[in-house]
């Protein structure tokens, strides 16, 4: 594979790309993305690719940081758009027109926040979708995506409910999926996949206090922005444990509050929002908390 990637690096890139989607810069962890959602929905997969391809020969041709661009930081924005449009919507010609004009946007606008040094995280990938969701909902006739080809969900115990959590990620709602996509994160670093899955544990505990729909609890839809807040701040010091469980209840509590207002419905929902909020918040408390605590 090595031989491979030395070759053709437009597909290590790629590959990093989609690992990025949970902060790995990892082509492994990159590799078992791409068969969680093609498990998840053979369109899904073909998204993925194509977006996170777009993303990065847009960042290559506008000619961008080589490094950054090695890392796959242009690509996991798209790949969450590749797999969010064709899980909400029926695939036709104008659905893979806006995935492809989408995609290359959003390494723009990657680039523009990377360049004003500000940790944008999964943000054009929440602006572009909201814009297309709502664009694609009242000015065309693409109709909703045929249900019955996502994968199943097929338990509720706790511990698949923990790694729904990670499917649900990147729109998988299968328990093998979020199982793939565990092992996945934990290849690229154990500690960030233990936080996760704690996060994803405890997130659902604190939904269900709100009374949140245990149905959507078991499904990871409470728990999946946690788990991404939580790799956000995974570490090896013992503070590192503080901030996570901080960032990760600040997630939940935005979470719960946007979905009980359903103010974001038209727009395609909450998507990792909260995560971005959380995250946001954490970050500039952290950075005073350092500045005048020395935490």
């Amino acid at each position: 594979m090595e031989k491979i990637l030395t070759k053709v690096p437009f597909i290590d890139q790629v590959l990093k790309g989609l690992g990025q989607i949970m902060l790995q810069e990892n082509r492994f962890t990159g590799l078992l993305f791409l068969i969680g959602i093609f498990l998840g929905s053979i369109e899904g997969g073909i998204g993925a690719i194509v977006s996170t391809a777009v993303a990065t020969l847009t960042a290559t041709l506008l000619k961008y940081d080589k490094a950054e661009i090695n890392a796959g930081l242009y690509g996991f924005s798209a790949a969450l758009i590749g797999v969010a449009l064709t899980f909400m919507f029926d695939s036709t010609f104008l659905l893979w027109f806006f995935l492809i004009i989408a995609s290359a946007l959003a390494a723009i606008i990657q680039h523009f926040f990377i360049k004003k040094n500000i940790p944008v995280f999964t943000f054009p990938f929440i602006l572009l979708t909201w814009i297309l969701v709502y664009f694609i909902h009242h000015f065309t006739t693409i109709g909703p995506a045929n249900v019955s080809d996502v994968q199943p969900l097929l338990g509720a115990d706790d511990l698949l409910t923990s790694t729904n959590g990670f499917g649900e990620v990147i729109f998988q709602g299968g328990p093998i999926s979020g199982i793939i996509f565990f092992i996945a994160v934990f290849i690229g670093s154990p500690v960030a996949a233990l936080y996760g899955l704690a996060a994803s544990i405890f997130s659902a505990e604190i939904a269900n206090l709100f009374g949140e729909p245990v149905d959507q609890i078991h499904m990871g839809l409470f728990g999946f922005n946690a788990v991404l807040t939580a790799i956000v701040f995974a570490g090896t010091k013992k503070i590192d444990g503080f901030w996570v469980l901080f960032s990760v209840f600040i997630t939940v509590l935005v979470d719960v509050v946007l979905v009980k207002l359903n103010i974001l419905a038209a727009f395609g929902g909450v998507l990792t929002f909260p995560f971005v909020v959380a995250s946001w918040c954490t970050l500039l408390i952290k950075k005073y908390a350092n500045r005048f605590l020395g935490v």
